[in-house]
């Protein structure tokens, strides 16, 4: 029998705490799970009122791993669920609103993804996002210079950029926006991709050309479409290690000399909010939003 855990009056059933799920460091499904309850409070806020797509990987990161994005058989009903829009009709996906449901799907052992709106506002997104993704021998210090050169540019358009790391090789650009559709972003991403790339042509792509990435940033704007989701501030990813797309510093990002300095586990994250709380709160506050020029 799995044992029964109370959280905030809801019973859930943890099941197979023992097992290791990272077999690289010994990382255990109980671990996972005092991960997810230790970073819980800057976490939520994230989630909050944004439909979740669940990469599931119960047999760990060298098991099956797959995407969950319908609201999964066994769901309880306390979990918060909305019907949202999608390509192929409606469909209903989970909210993680509350600490019960983040513990219910973090037993579900799941990488969380979420999309750049809201579900009350599924036509304006609320966030601007770059995926910046090094093809070896480039690694996360040349992100690092393609995130400082997009920093300053989307500065000069009025908008704050933030910055985690994935949790894979790569960086995460964010940014609050207001007043604008998926379409509207995407297009306004892309032209600062095609910028970067005419700025910085030994350094940075907006294509995918698998033929041209090596040593190269691709700068991919794509994640900005309705549909498309992103690895959603500190959740684990299904790495060989328990990796966390962990939010960083500014200061981090211009001292980065060696990909190691921005490699981040679930180990490390519990110090790095103690010091810093959420690096990612202005993006939660709506007078920071910009608008796009």
């Amino acid at each position: 029998m799995a044992p029964i855990t109370v959280v905030e009056g809801r019973r859930l059933a943890l099941s197979n705490l023992e097992k290791v799920l990272y077999p690289a460091t010994g990382f255990t499904k109980g671990e996972v799970l005092h991960y997810y309850a230790t970073v819980a409070e800057v976490l939520l806020p994230h989630l909050r009122d944004r439909a979740v797509s669940f990469l599931r990987y119960p047999d760990g990161p060298d098991g099956q791993v797959f995407f969950a994005k319908n609201v999964p058989p066994g769901t309880p009903e306390w979990v918060t669920t909305a019907e949202v829009p999608r390509v192929e009709g409606p469909s209903r996906m989970v909210l993680v609103q509350d600490l019960p449901s983040l513990m219910w799907a973090a037993n579900l052992v799941t990488e969380f993804h979420t999309h750049q709106w809201l579900v009350g506002t599924p036509d304006e997104a609320d966030r601007i996002v770059f995926d910046l993704d090094p093809g070896a021998p480039a690694s996360i210090v040349q992100c690092c210079e393609v995130a400082l050169w997009l920093r300053e540019r989307l500065a000069d358009d009025g908008i704050e950029a933030y910055a985690k790391t994935s949790g894979s090789k790569g960086l995460h650009l964010l940014a609050a926006v207001r007043g604008a559709s998926s379409e509207q972003v995407s297009e306004y991403a892309k032209e600062l991709a095609v910028e970067a790339e005419k700025a910085m042509p030994r350094l940075a792509l907006h294509r995918m050309t698998r033929s041209l990435r090596p040593g190269k940033v691709f700068v991919d704007w794509s994640q900005n479409a309705a549909r498309k989701t992103t690895a959603t501030p500190y959740t684990l990813r299904a790495r060989p290690e328990p990796t966390v797309s962990a939010p960083v510093t500014w200061e981090e990002i211009e001292e980065c000399g060696a990909p190691d300095r921005l490699d981040f586990d679930a180990r490390d994250l519990a110090p790095r909010v103690q010091d810093y709380g959420d690096l990612l709160a202005p993006l939660l506050d709506p007078d920071r939003a910009g608008s796009l020029p």
